[in-house]
């Protein structure tokens, strides 16, 4: 009787334990999680900070006068130190710098030299073509990166196919090393100048999209897919792999249930930081289609000197690829809770 009132070792006493150990271990991953965060969090502070800061040394880093060199060399000085006087380039650099920030975080970007609209406007009727330009075109790039990339991690396993291997390594390699608008020129010259098949520029319906966004979907397409490769063949290694196999598990529900998920993480973390480089890199894709978006604006407000516009823009641009590439960290983290990545 008293043998059986003893706890036994898988007890509630063992139960108690394994509960305690949980416990704390929960708790401690929830304060590297934490950290992770907050690393994340002041960096991303700090980079904005360092934006701000090159953004608002862009005016000041040209030579010679900017606001003169926006009006013209027949400009009169009344009108030079009227309008210097009015965008406060009057006043102490520093005063200067606490006066951009605080305009900036109202929402107040300046206002264009020639047209005299605010900034802010010009970027809101605008940044909308350019972020969905930019979406699609990963859209796209994801959807076929990663079953290219499977496909050809399946023909290749264990050093079968060689000349699939080559063939797939060489053409990616090239797809990711030619600039997306010598994508744009080609696209443009063969399928809109040669065969008819879509619009040169402009965005007239659903149809103009195709060309601008197969110019800037290639090359990603191509890193992706090689990422997608890497991570199958290092996922058809794995132990649960060969165990599936033994039990003659359909290869269907194998890859797509089982390996694809254990690749995505790497890939979509790719996806994710491709995002922002996109979002930025549509600059001359945009100014070759005349696609009504940040990017054209920004080339146009160079060209023409309008630099309240260009500044603002590109300031956009940075903060946009900042936000894209913290939002991912944080996936990441939360997504693949032992990566070394909630480390650094």
């Amino acid at each position: 009787m008293a043998e059986s009132l003893r706890p036994s070792a898988a007890g509630p006493t063992a139960e108690g334990g394994r509960a305690g150990r949980r416990m704390l271990a929960g708790r401690a991953l929830g304060r590297v999680r934490g950290g992770f965060v907050l690393r994340r969090v002041v960096r991303f502070v700090v980079s904005l900070a360092v934006l701000l800061v090159a953004s608002f040394a862009m005016m000041h880093l040209i030579p010679g006068d900017p606001v003169r060199a926006s009006l013209g060399p027949a400009a009169p000085v009344e009108l030079v130190a009227a309008r210097r006087a009015a965008l406060g380039l009057d006043e102490p650099i520093l005063s200067q710098l606490l006066s951009y920030v605080g305009n900036v975080f109202r929402g107040d970007f300046g206002t264009s030299f020639l047209s005299g609209e605010p900034v802010r406007e010009i970027i809101a009727s605008r940044l909308p073509n350019t972020l969905g330009l930019a979406l699609l075109a990963t859209a796209v790039a994801l959807l076929v990166a990663v079953p290219l990339g499977m496909w050809a991690a399946i023909r290749t396993e264990n050093g079968r196919n060689r000349g699939t291997e080559a063939t797939f390594t060489s053409a990616t390699g090239a797809a990711i090393a030619v600039p997306e608008f010598l994508y744009s020129i080609a696209l443009v010259t063969v399928f809109a100048i040669g065969l008819r098949w879509f619009p040169p520029a402009g965005k007239a319906g659903p149809v103009s999209y195709v060309l601008p966004i197969l110019s800037l979907a290639i090359s990603p397409t191509a890193m992706i897919a090689r990422i997608s490769r890497v991570e199958t063949l290092r996922e058809l290694g794995m132990d649960y792999v060969r165990l599936a196999r033994a039990k003659r598990l359909p290869a269907a529900r194998l890859y797509f249930r089982h390996v694809l998920p254990n690749t995505l993480t790497a890939t979509l973390t790719v996806g994710g930081l491709l995002l922002g480089a996109l979002i930025a890199g549509s600059v001359l894709v945009e100014y070759v289609f005349a696609w009504p978006g940040l990017g054209l604006r920004v080339v146009e407000s160079i060209t023409q000197k309008d630099y309240p516009v260009a500044q603002g823009v590109i300031l956009v641009y940075g903060a946009i690829v900042l936000v894209v590439n913290l939002l991912v960290d944080l996936l990441l983290g939360v997504l693949d809770p032992t990566s070394k990545l909630k480390e650094t």
